[in-house]
């Protein structure tokens, strides 16, 4: 072979082999999410795949990774290479999108503010519910610990302390009435978790605090790592509606080339299948008709919007969340 030849022969190896890792690349996808999705996610991404292989006739990867919505935020801004994100708060999309990691419009992009599923927050107790606990009030018993994920590391933290702010508010309190309520809650707080899963682990598997405040979805994920029977679900009288937004990492899907299947991942939440999966993991569905069939599972709780009393989780953020708010001067207090 000549020289000649022996060159060609590499550079068409070397094009080969680029075209392979291209190839590789548009097919595969990373789901960066939160703690509390992380099974649901599992189930959703196998009905995807097998969607996508009957309709499109490929075969695509969908990896995954979890912790702390927050931290996932930060991850991927400083350079996670996520395809898409599925967080449990806006003001984790939100950062996202102010520093150009995915659209500005990246609420319009999908229905129902591009929100597919949402949830609320409740109580999970020891089985038997042996402190008697019925509502947010019983939280400031001072017989009583109470286990949360930090309100400036997770979403679920967050949805936690505004649930409670909320609650106030939801009876005719005043502001001030509820920042004196939140201040007590947290004083019987024994250790702030960084997360979701975390939480749940300090209060199942250190065996710590009397009640979890954490995601409706929670329970299901619990029985199935943990077993049925150690805990009962407490529906507050009031709580919190939470969405959970979702969105195509733009800077990413741009350099691998993943736009369309990115979006076809997120567009899927949405179908009766995707609804289906979301209901058995105690994700309530936004479908009317997928909500209904599942009424059994989901009792029906009185919920305010964050915007009712915080304008905004952006605007909640601010006040509350952010270095010397609401939380740093009610916390320890």
């Amino acid at each position: 072979m000549t020289p000649t030849n022996k060159l060609k022969t590499v550079f068409a190896a070397l094009a080969l082999g680029v075209s392979t890792l291209a190839s590789a690349q548009s097919n595969t996808l990373l789901n960066v999410s939160y703690d509390v999705a992380r099974e649901f996610y599992k189930d959703y991404n196998q009905a995807f795949i097998a969607h996508y292989k009957k309709t499109k006739g490929v075969e695509v990867k969908v990896d995954q990774a979890h912790a702390g919505s927050s931290a996932q935020a930060r991850a991927v801004n400083d350079g996670l290479a996520a395809d898409v994100v599925t967080f449990n708060t806006t003001t984790d999309v939100q950062f996202l999108a102010d520093n150009g990691v995915v659209a500005k419009d990246w609420a319009k992009k999908f229905p129902y503010d591009a929100s597919p599923t949402t949830s609320t927050m409740l109580f999970l107790v020891r089985h038997g519910n042996p402190k008697a606990i019925r509502d947010w009030a019983d939280l400031t018993r001072p017989d009583v610990k109470v286990i949360v994920v930090n309100p400036k590391t997770g979403g679920n933290g967050r949805y936690a302390y505004l649930g409670a702010w909320g609650s106030v508010r939801e009876k005719g309190g005043t502001d001030a009435q509820a920042a004196e309520f939140v201040a007590k809650l947290y004083k019987n707080v024994p250790v702030l978790a960084k997360g979701g899963r975390d939480a749940t682990a300090t209060f199942l598997q250190r065996g710590i605090g009397d009640v979890l405040i954490t995601f409706e979805s929670e329970v299901v994920s619990v029985e199935r790592e943990f077993g049925k029977g150690k805990v009962d679900a407490v529906y507050p009288s009031v709580s919190i509606m939470a969405e959970n937004p979702v969105a195509v990492v733009e800077r990413t899907v741009a350099k691998k080339g993943t736009a369309e299947l990115a979006k076809a991942y997120l567009d899927y939440l949405y179908s009766d299948e995707a609804q289906e999966i979301a209901a058995r993991h105690a994700i309530r569905p936004r479908s009317e008709a997928v909500l209904k069939r599942h009424g059994d599972q989901f009792k029906p709780i009185r919920q305010f919007t964050v915007a009712k009393y915080f304008g905004s989780l952006t605007e909640a953020q601010k006040v509350h969340f952010n270095d010397g708010g609401q939380f740093d001067k009610l916390y320890g207090k």
